[in-house]
C-alpha cells in the first residue's frame, strides 16, 4: 500500500511539474488573422448548453463545444475564486499568445457593476477570465476536456478550435455570456 502511495505522489508531482514547465514554454505562434468577411462581430456563449457561437451579422460562422468554470452552473461570477463563469455583455479587450493555456483572448470582466457588486460583499471581483485552449502540453487530450468543467471561470476549447477563434475574433469584439 505504501509503495502505491509513493508512486501516486510521484505521478501527481510529475504532472504538476510538467504543467508548470509547459506554462513557461508558452503557446505556439498564433495564426494570421482570417479575411475580414470571415471574422466575427459578436461572440455568444450559452453556458447551460456548453456552446459558443461566433456570429457575423445574425449568421453563425462557427460553433464550439466548451468547458467552463467548475461552478458555472451556480450562477454568474460574483467574486474572485468562486470558479464561476461571468454572465452579461463584455468584449475581447486583449490577447495573450504566451498564455499558460494554448493562446488566450481576455474577456473584459469585471465591468463596473461586477466590481461594485463584489466590493459590496467585501470581496475582490477577480479577473483574468479568458477564452483559451488546453493547458500547454496537454493538447493531446483534445475533446476529452468536454467531459467536465475544469476552468477557474474561463471558457475553454480545444487547441485547434482556439487557433480558429484567434484568427476570427479581433480585439474589441463584443461577447454575450448567457445563463
Amino acid at each position: 500500500m505504501r509503495n502505491k502511495l509513493v508512486v501516486l505522489a510521484i505521478v501527481v508531482a510529475s504532472c504538476f511539474a510538467y504543467t508548470k514547465l509547459m506554462a513557461r514554454v508558452g503557446s505556439a505562434s498564433p495564426p494570421p488573422d482570417a479575411p475580414l468577411e470571415q471574422q466575427a462581430d459578436l461572440i455568444r456563449v450559452y453556458k447551460s448548453e456548453r456552446r459558443m457561437l461566433l456570429l457575423r451579422g445574425d449568421a453563425p460562422i462557427s460553433t464550439y463545444r466548451i468547458s467552463l468554470g467548475t461552478a458555472a452552473d451556480a450562477g454568474p461570477k460574483q467574486r474572485e475564486g468562486d470558479e464561476r463563469t461571468p454572465e452579461g455583455r463584455y468584449e475581447i479587450d486583449w490577447r495573450n499568445p504566451k498564455s499558460m493555456a494554448y493562446l488566450s483572448l481576455h474577456i473584459s470582466y469585471p465591468n463596473p457593476d461586477d466590481r461594485r457588486n463584489a466590493e459590496a460583499g467585501g470581496f475582490p471581483a477577480g479577473g483574468d477570465i479568458m477564452i483559451h485552449g488546453l493547458p500547454n502540453g496537454w493538447g493531446l487530450f483534445g475533446n476529452v476536456h468536454h467531459l467536465w468543467d475544469w476552468t477557474d471561470g474561463c471558457v475553454a476549447v480545444t487547441n485547434s478550435e482556439m487557433r480558429d477563434i484567434w484568427a476570427r475574433v479581433p480585439n474589441h469584439t463584443p461577447i454575450e455570456i448567457m445563463p
